[in-house]
């Protein structure tokens, strides 16, 4: 009876390593076929900007990864931009500095596109928990004792808890993100990968639609 659980144990750990060889494959593949558009998009908002966004195309922000560690994730600005961010983690999101060209961006979600630059280099994955600013995050390490968990693997641009929950505010919505996100780690596969992947498309295509 040991050996027969010990050898089943030994091809789930097998699986998950070949599950995880293959999405890093994927990631990178996927990253480099989408440049051609970040470098469009990029093209177009730096014109677009000077009437609707003022200001830099790119938004850098230290976010936190995988093993709790710190990482510049890149975006597409969406908000004004200000020296420092002063907002707690228990604050509501500034929403008054969303520019009007910033707020298609966020609802079409196109304003996380650049961090295909981080899956590349490897900070990321397409798919996974959604990396928090590095200042919240080491507060809610302090006060969600499941937290920490969900840094086990690298951040995705997308996530599971991103389309059930969206926009997690606060610590009551991040506890509830960590769980999901926990979720997903205990969880991860092809299967479920598909699903966020179309879940995520949904969103977009809403987004769109607003």
């Amino acid at each position: 009876m040991f050996q027969i659980r010990l050898t089943h144990k030994n091809k789930v750990g097998s699986d998950r390593r070949l599950y995880c060889t293959f999405k890093r494959i994927f990631d990178i593949i996927i990253s480099i076929l989408l440049l051609p558009l970040l470098i469009l998009i990029s093209f177009s908002l730096l014109f677009l900007n000077i009437f609707y966004n003022k200001g830099s195309v790119y938004f850098i922000q230290k976010r936190m990864g995988k093993d709790c560690k710190s990482f510049n994730a890149i975006k597409f600005r969406s908000m004004t931009k200000i020296g420092t961010v002063s907002r707690k983690y228990y604050e509501p999101l500034e929403k008054n500095r969303i520019t009007k060209l910033g707020h298609v961006l966020r609802k079409t979600k196109i304003d996380e596109l650049p961090q295909i630059l981080n899956v590349i280099i490897g900070d990321m994955s397409l798919i996974g928990p959604r990396p928090d600013f590095y200042d919240h995050a080491l507060s809610f390490l302090d006060q969600i004792p499941s937290y920490r968990r969900r840094h086990i693997i690298r951040p995705g641009i997308t996530g599971l808890s991103q389309i059930r929950l969206g926009y997690a505010e606060g610590l009551k919505a991040t506890k509830k993100k960590s769980q999901i996100d926990i979720y997903y780690i205990k969880n991860f596969g092809f299967l479920l990968d598909l699903k966020i992947f179309l879940g995520t498309i949904l969103l977009i295509i809403n987004g769109f639609k607003k």
